[in-house]
């Protein structure tokens, strides 16, 4: 139960960022749950691998090629979807950034709530 809620409020947070960027297009709550589901798989599967493979890079910077990290899985999953759209790369980092922070938030709500 706890997951399908978290599935469903990171959709609406999904929403949110759309609403707050317009660098981000999500045509519906319905391709939001789609592109919430395809980001957490990506960010399983795929996400480890990248770090695992720019771990000079992050340590280099200290940590802030993982921002570019995000970004990238943020605009590979547009870019395998239809009904999310990223406009760029600039796009694709700052949506990153809002739906990370609405994910932490939602995080710390359940953690209280469950």
């Amino acid at each position: 139960m706890k997951l399908i809620v978290r599935w469903l409020l990171l959709a609406a947070a999904l929403l949110l960022v759309a609403y707050l960027y317009p660098g981000v297009v999500v045509k519906s709550f319905g391709s939001a749950m789609i592109a919430a589901l395809v980001l957490g798989l990506l960010n399983t599967i795929v996400r480890p691998v990248l770090v695992l493979l720019t771990l000079p890079v992050t340590l280099l910077t200290l940590g802030l090629f993982l921002f570019v990290i995000n970004a990238a899985v943020f605009w590979m999953a547009a870019g395998v979807l239809d009904g999310f759209y990223v406009t760029g790369f600039v796009a694709a980092l700052v949506g990153s950034l809002i739906y990370s922070l609405a994910g932490m938030v939602i995080d710390v709500a359940m953690e209280r709530i469950f």
